[in-house]
This record gives structure tokens, C-alpha cells and sequence, in this order.
């Protein structure tokens, strides 16, 4: 979801630089200080958090148009994710300096970067409330829909049609508030059913309008 203008994306490339990251690559650590926002222009990346028993959450994919690392820059504290190139992605890195001064002149980009923090939020509460209300298995094939919707890749095997989502099943269960035994078994019926396959590191989508209705039982 794109939250900002043409003019605002333009400011935020006069006062930065163009960057690419390879699939696998850092864009930001957690607990790192803050010197810099990141303006996705392509690609999909993900943002984890690690736990002190080994544990990683994945908090949330982002894809070109979205703003990263700017919660940290404006209140000065330390990287709250760790941010990963899940594919090859470009971006603009804007000094954090600088960010902020582009805040100060132009209340329009202010206003947008906080339309974009309230979205999150808002999303980050509708999906703990249907962690509460729907099944493991309504709950693994509405995430299914919304990445293969959102961020999702077409690929001509093994059907027509067919979306890859680069997501492994660890992070499919961090993000569904499942444990992985039960996304296993909830992907091998969509398998069964002709409604996903799964590869190394990704789940390919066959039959979107089967995952919709499996997401609203």
C-alpha cells in the first residue's frame, strides 16, 4: 500500500540516495541505532524479531512504496526489527538528519508518514483479533490470499494463474500466531484440495478463490 505522492516520493529522492539489496541481505538490524529511513521502490522485504530462546517473529512484509525504519529515526531509540530482502529490491536511503528536516518542511509528507503508521496499526489489531475468532486453518489461508494479493510473484509452473509467495513455513506460523505442526497440516489439505504446492522456501498459490472461501469459514 502506497501512502505518499508523487511530490512527496520525489522529496525523499532529492534528499537521499539510490540503493539495491541482493535476496538474503540486511537493510536494517535489530538494535541498531537509527541513522536512516528506507523508501521501497521495488521488491519485498521482511521484518523479523528475534526472542532471547531463539524464537523468530515475523512481524510483517513490505513492499514498493513503503516507508521502513522511520518509527526509530523520529524518536531516536533503536531499531525495533531486523529488515531482510526477501528478492532483489531498490529503495532510496535518506539520512535520518535529513528525513527529519523534510518532516519540519513539508507538512504534507508528515501527514502521510503518519497515515502510514496508522495503517500498520490497524493492521497489526485486525490481525490479532482474528487470531482470536478465526481457526489455524481460516487464518493460514487468509494470509495466503493477502501475500499472494499484495506481494506475490506470477509463475508460469504449475499452472496458469499460478502466484508465488516467497514465505517459509516457519515465518507462514510466526505471522498466522500458529505452531509450524499446524501449518504443515493445514498446507498439506490445501494441497490435497489443488489449492497450493509448496517448494523450498515458498508456497505457490494454484486456486485464489478456494484459499478466499477456505478464509471465510
Amino acid at each position: 500500500m502506497a501512502f505518499f505522492s508523487p511530490g512527496e516520493v520525489e522529496s525523499l529522492r532529492q534528499a537521499g540516495h539510490a540503493r539495491a539489496w541482493g535476496r538474503g541481505e540486511v537493510l536494517m538490524r535489530e538494535g541498531e541505532q537509527a541513522d536512516f529511513v528506507v523508501l521501497l521502490t521495488a521488491g519485498l522485504v521482511k521484518a523479523t524479531v528475534d526472542s532471547a530462546n531463539g524464537y523468530t517473529s515475523l512481524l510483517a512484509l513490505r513492499g514498493p512504496g513503503e516507508l521502513l525504519g522511520e518509527l526509530a529515526c523520529v524518536d531516536g531509540g533503536p531499531r525495533g526489527a531486523t529488515v531482510t530482502a526477501m528478492r532483489r529490491s531498490e529503495g532510496v536511503v535518506v539520512a535520518a538528519g535529513a528525513f527529519l528536516r523534510l518532516l519540519e518542511r513539508e507538512p504534507g509528507l508528515s501527514l502521510s508518514v503518519l497515515r502510514s503508521v496508522v495503517g500498520r496499526l490497524r493492521d497489526s489489531d485486525g490481525l490479532r483479533a482474528e487470531q482470536g475468532a478465526r481457526t489455524t486453518r481460516s487464518r493460514v489461508a487468509a494470509l495466503l490470499v493477502k501475500l499472494a494479493v499484495e506481494y506475490g510473484s506470477a509463475v508460469p509452473e504449475p499452472l496458469p494463474g499460478a502466484v508465488s509467495v516467497q514465505v517459509n513455513q516457519r515465518e507462514l506460523a510466526a505471522a498466522a500466531g500458529a505452531s509450524r505442526e499446524s501449518v504443515v497440516r493445514c498446507l498439506r489439505a490445501m494441497q490435497r484440495e489443488g489449492l497450493v504446492a509448496t517448494g523450498r522456501g515458498r508456497t505457490v498459490v494454484l486456486d485464489l478463490a478456494g484459499l478466499r472461501r477456505w478464509a471465510e469459514e
